[in-house]
Parts: structure tokens; C-alpha cells; sequence
């Protein structure tokens, strides 16, 4: 009994690290990184809308825009340490579980999982291109997904991977837009804590903000299905030629420039999760 007292204590104290002051303030610097991409894929994106230039409006054009600016270097290793401390949250959030009720059911915790690979992979790219290695971090979007593409379908059943890998991502896409326009962030923020005039603000961000990113998505995700669809790799688009897409429809490049400030929203939105999320 003593020693299973003593093993219950060293787990208790093992998750209260976990889930203290060090990992929500890499949290909390996480958020800040991703809403430092989000603003500057919008601002190149309103670029291309309005010039038709203004480099590749992805997390690659995002890096190396930061990295022609005075002391880029240095800039890009704080980001890149910031977006590892957001991978870091999301490892404790996949090994102890999430703040708030029903935190710790397995498909939280394995979106968690997701998402610390993800991050974990991002915060490599940025501090890889901020050591010297300019082939990392900033790479096309477009490229990467049409290399991707293509030797998926060069696999045996390459097409039903690509069209199903397509259709998540779309389906991914309308969730995140749904979810932020039904404004269940909310739940993760301390509005209690905010004034009646930031709540307002706050929640318009992130309907605003997380819509535009979740059409980004569901775009992308319909060109993957086309060029599985097609079986052409080409049809498939990153972030930076889906965003251009936009510029193509009727209403020209005034819906591009509408993503581009949702974009921007979404940017800071993530800021306010920095101050006010509960982690």
C-alpha cells in the first residue's frame, strides 16, 4: 500500500509539471508564433491580391519574409523556439490530457498527438533555416504538395489514398470554419476575464479568423481530390497557390484580399489565446 501511495504521489507530482507554470508559458509563446505566421501570410497575401506579387504566401514565404528583416536571425530563432514550446504543450496535452472537462478522452488526446507532430515539425523547419539551412523552412507549399501527390499516386490504389486524404482534409476544413463560426473556442478562454468590449472583439476574431482558415483548408482539400480524381499531381495546391485560387473567381481579388484579412484575424486571435487561453 505504501508503495502504491508513493507511485500514485510521483504520478500526481509528474502531471502537475507537466501541466505547470513551464508549459503553459510555452504554450502561451506558441500561440504568440502562430499568430506571427498567420499576420504575414496575410499581409502576402493581400500583396499578391492587390500587386499580383509579394512572394509565396505560406509559412515558407512567412519565414523567409521575417528573415530579410533587421535582426531576422534572431527573430526566427526566437519563432521557431516559441512554435517548439506550442509542440511541447501539445505533447503533455497528448501524454496527460487537456485542460477542462472530458480532457482526457483518447480522441482529444490523440488530436494532441497530431498536433505536437505537427508543431514539432514546423518548430524544426523554422530553427533549421535559422542555423544556416535556407533549403528548410522556407520550401513552396505548392512544390511539397505536388511531390507528395504524385508519389502517392504512384502507389497501388495511389487514387482512393489522395481522394480519401483529400476528402479529410476537406471535411477537417468546414470543421474548423463550423466550430469557430458556433464560437466553441470560447470554452477554452477565460471571457470571464475580459472586458465586455475585448469579449466582443475577441469572438469576432476568432469566428472571423478561424472561418477564413478553415476555408483555406477545405480548398485545399478539394484540389487533392481533383487530382486524384484527374490522376494529376498538378491539380493538387499548397496554401500559396490555393490563395491565389481566390484571386480567379468572379468577385477577382477582393475575396483573396476578404481571406487574406480573416487570415490576419485568425493571427490575432491566436494572441489573444496567448493572453487568455486556459492551458
Amino acid at each position: 500500500m505504501v508503495t502504491g501511495s508513493a507511485t500514485a504521489r510521483g504520478r500526481g507530482q509528474v502531471h502537475r509539471a507537466a501541466n505547470g507554470r513551464a508549459v503553459a508559458a510555452a504554450a502561451r509563446a506558441g500561440f504568440v508564433g502562430r499568430g506571427v505566421i498567420y499576420v504575414l501570410i496575410g499581409v502576402l497575401s493581400l500583396r499578391i491580391a492587390f500587386t499580383g506579387g509579394g512572394g509565396q504566401a505560406d509559412r515558407g514565404g512567412a519565414v523567409a519574409e521575417i528573415a530579410q528583416k533587421p535582426f531576422g536571425t534572431l527573430l526566427l530563432w526566437l519563432l521557431g523556439i516559441a512554435l517548439a514550446g506550442m509542440a511541447l504543450w501539445r505533447l503533455s496535452e497528448a501524454a496527460f490530457g487537456q485542460a477542462g472537462p472530458g480532457g482526457e478522452k483518447p480522441g482529444r488526446r490523440a488530436m494532441a498527438a497530431g498536433r505536437f507532430c505537427f508543431y514539432g515539425f514546423v518548430a524544426y523547419s523554422v530553427l533549421s533555416y535559422a542555423a544556416g539551412d535556407r533549403g528548410s523552412g522556407s520550401g513552396s507549399s505548392d512544390k511539397s504538395s505536388r511531390d507528395v501527390t504524385a508519389k502517392a499516386l504512384a502507389w497501388p490504389g495511389g487514387q482512393w489514398i489522395v481522394g480519401v486524404a483529400g476528402a479529410a482534409v476537406v471535411a477537417a476544413g468546414l470543421w474548423i470554419a463550423a466550430r469557430a463560426l458556433l464560437r466553441k473556442f470560447e470554452k477554452h478562454l477565460r471571457m470571464s476575464a475580459m472586458s465586455r468590449r475585448v469579449r466582443e472583439v475577441v469572438s469576432f476574431l476568432g469566428m472571423f479568423g478561424g472561418a477564413a482558415r478553415g476555408i483555406v483548408f477545405a480548398t485545399a482539400g478539394g484540389f487533392a481530390i481533383a487530382a486524384a480524381v484527374h490522376h494529376k499531381p498538378g491539380r493538387a495546391k499548397g496554401m500559396d497557390d490555393t490563395l491565389r485560387t481566390f484571386a480567379d473567381t468572379p468577385a477577382g481579388p477582393w475575396l483573396l484580399a476578404l481571406i487574406a484579412v480573416g487570415l490576419m484575424a485568425f493571427g490575432a486571435f491566436s494572441w489573444a489565446n496567448a493572453r487568455w487561453r486556459r492551458v
